[in-house]
């Protein structure tokens, strides 16, 4: 039997699970059964909490929902540093290992604001032909590869045949990306829906495709810090940054992570 804890945030829903004692080895399809929403818990994503290398406070691994593991998350990452407190008794702080580097987090109650490492690779107009037409597009990479495509209203995007084909582009070959639809909303506020590359779907909110919208926003409208940012599931992110010259540093991420349910499932 394995004991889990699911937790949610922004409506990105993960399964949580304490290994430090490094006695869990989970394959592609167990996973993939841990994730399903008929036959297992449901999650978009696997997180397993382990004992660091590198000396930070804690590991975090994350998988997607079809077992591959993926080198960032931003809600997951939220929600892992809520759980290590829990797990732990670690409180105000905590730190973890990520193959997209050493995270830090703020706990502030349900809220979570986390330091992401610095971002690279920003690419500005690109054009991308996907269902009949050329979309133009932004990449940067906020952890993991985000492509941006800002539109007039996110509603009307199909994100799931449109964020298919794109994420596939041979631009982004081999390991693909995910791709974020953009509206403005203010000076300083925009939308977003996102198509994650592991889920193979539109997910309710993916924390680096937050990160990467909000830093796109900025490239391209001059746009200050923070920038408030709504995803589909409901919930208000803010992303915070520093510029220096056209680089981003000082990334923060702040948003909710909240506890769902705790239990076994036999595997």
């Amino acid at each position: 039997m394995l004991r889990f804890t699911k937790m949610n945030g922004a409506g990105n829903d993960f399964v949580m699970i304490d290994n430090r004692r490094g006695e869990v080895q989970l394959s592609a399809q167990q996973i993939a059964r841990i994730c399903d929403r008929h036959r297992g818990v449901g999650a978009d994503g696997i997180l397993l909490l382990e004992t660091p290398r590198n000396g930070a406070d804690f590991r975090m691994r994350y998988y997607n929902s079809d077992g591959g593991e993926a080198e960032m998350c931003g809600n997951g990452a939220r929600c892992f540093a809520r759980f290590a407190e829990r797990v732990s008794g670690a409180h105000d702080s905590v730190s973890f290992e990520t193959p997209a580097g050493i995270i830090r987090a703020q706990l502030r109650g349900q809220s979570v604001q986390l330091t992401m490492s610095e971002p690279r690779d920003l690419r500005l107009n690109l054009e991308i032909a996907a269902r009949g037409q050329t979309w133009r597009a932004h990449f940067i990479n906020s952890g993991v590869p985000h492509v941006v495509i800002p539109l007039q209203s996110v509603d009307a995007i199909d994100v799931n045949s449109v964020g298919r084909d794109i994420r596939s582009d041979e631009m982004f070959a081999p390991a693909g990306a995910n791709v974020n639809f953009l509206e403005k909303r203010g000076a300083n506020e925009i939308a977003i829906r996102t198509y994650e590359r592991g889920v193979e779907s539109e997910t309710l909110a993916c924390g680096t495709g937050v990160v990467a919208s909000a830093l796109i926003f900025a490239a391209t409208e001059k746009a200050n810090a923070p920038i408030a940012v709504h995803v589909r599931g409901g919930s208000e992110l803010s992303v915070g940054f520093e510029r220096k010259g056209e680089r981003f540093t000082n990334v923060t991420l702040t948003g909710p992570a909240e506890f769902v349910f705790e239990g076994t499932i036999d595997m």
